[in-house]
């Protein structure tokens, strides 16, 4: 490995391509959709069960270890912690070398390293920067994000989770819910209430969690479309050391909005209506519509270009977010946009499919490429409420970015009963 000050582009590109060369194996040519053929899934996925999904993980942790070992597991991370401290525009020529081979998937990996490791860098104790960004970026160790509850979703600041200190020590103590990964994760980042007395966004303070705790107990939930990757989480007296909380004491408010900031950076830009995979979705379509003989139908034709047209805006809107963020800047109420887009657009093409298929995207005909879109439809309403509710996207883009007053509420100065109403 050349050494890091000296590196350029096209030696890391080099580099690169020889490690894969000899690590994996190279994905044949594309080719074009053909309807009938290949997998059902529009999403190129299927759910899968908890022994098959820890299996994934074992391979994906491998692969994620043999990398970091050459080079490529923390491109833009500090030396001090393993990474090479090169711009990101060379892990991004990593990512699009290694998109053409064929790796174990790495999406366990999505939420520990896209929202709790920056949050642990940003926050964290210089002994638990030490203790756990290396082994995640290296994928010894696997992340999740304990948020919700069952009171207290969107609502974040509403949560009842407690924590309390006894010396060096907090005890926490209370639920979380719709945890993704929590089976399989080896930390967490919980938000717990430390000072019931303080306003609701104040008296908060966040951890670091290991989520083997005999006293953390986890039970499966299973959705409507099949799958169980979410989990209720029980606190039951966890003690946690001092030095493992992130932030100051009661300011776990701003802790909770870094993470939140890159989960909706992760759902809105890296989910459908990114541009990313939308191509080959409506390729799919399109090839349906022409096995059905409605790919003349110009009321069909005109819904569809509609859908397209809107994705295609996300797609944009996206890329300007991202763009802030390659810059190094913050970004801003464009995820919540980002966000809300992606659960619009998703909303319209379940429903466009709904129409085209009817009955057979509910009832397995047996019939190819129909019955899958079935998860589709069940999986979305999931996605109006991970990462924030719309209707708490849609009061963050009213108030910061048309610049309307705050709704009337706990947290509003205006009461219910001087609250105008036209």
């Amino acid at each position: 490995m050349t050494p890091m000050a000296d590196i350029t582009l096209e030696v890391f590109e080099k580099e690169a391509v020889d490690f894969l060369d000899a690590n994996a194996e190279k994905r044949p040519p594309e080719k074009a959709f053909v309807w009938g053929e290949g997998s059902e899934s529009p999403f190129g996925g299927e759910e899968r069960s908890r022994d098959n999904e820890l299996k994934g993980v074992e391979l994906a942790k491998a692969w994620r270890q043999k990398k970091f070992d050459a080079g490529f597991g923390w491109v833009t991370g500090p030396r001090s912690l393993g990474g090479r401290e090169l711009p990101a525009s060379y892990d991004r020529l990593y990512g699009q070398l290694e998109a053409q081979y064929r790796v174990p998937g790495q999406s366990c990996f999505g939420i520990g390293l896209g929202m709790v490791a920056p949050t642990i860098l940003a926050h964290a104790t210089e002994l638990a920067k030490e203790l756990y960004l290396k082994k995640m970026w290296r994928g010894d160790i696997i992340g999740c994000q304990l948020f919700s509850e069952p009171g207290a979703g969107s609502d974040l600041a509403s949560l009842t989770t407690k924590a309390e200190r006894d010396g060096d020590e907090w005890i926490i103590t209370g639920q979380k819910v719709w945890t993704s990964g929590a089976h399989y994760s080896d930390i967490g980042e919980v938000i717990c209430r430390t000072d019931p007395s303080l306003p609701k966004h104040k008296g908060l303070t966040g951890f670091i969690v290991d989520m083997h705790d005999p006293n953390i107990e986890i039970r499966p939930l299973k959705q409507m479309n099949g799958g169980t990757g979410f989990n209720e989480v029980f606190f039951n007296e966890v003690r946690v050391r001092d030095d493992h909380r992130l932030g100051d004491v009661n300011n776990g408010w701003n802790v909770a909005l870094t993470t939140l900031m890159n989960e909706r950076a992760s759902i809105g830009v890296n989910g459908g209506g990114s541009g990313g995979g939308d191509k080959a979705i409506f390729d799919r379509i399109v090839a349906m519509l022409r096995h059905y003989g409605l790919d003349n139908d110009p009321i069909v034709r005109n819904e569809l270009a509609d859908i397209w047209g809107r994705y295609k805006v996300a797609s944009l809107t996206n890329t300007r977010a991202m763009a802030k963020v390659r810059a190094g800047q913050t970004p801003g109420p464009e995820l919540s946009i980002a966000k809300m887009a992606l659960t619009a657009n998703q909303t319209r093409l379940g429903a466009f499919v709904s129409k085209v298929l009817g009955a057979k995207i509910q009832a397995d005909t047996g019939e190819w490429g129909t019955y899958a879109w079935n998860g589709l439809v069940l999986g979305t309403p999931g996605l109006r409420i991970a990462g924030g509710s719309d209707e708490v996207m849609r009061n963050i883009v009213g108030e910061r970015v048309l610049g309307l007053p705050k709704d009337a509420g706990i947290d509003s100065n205006t009461p219910f009963n001087q609250m105008r109403v036209n």
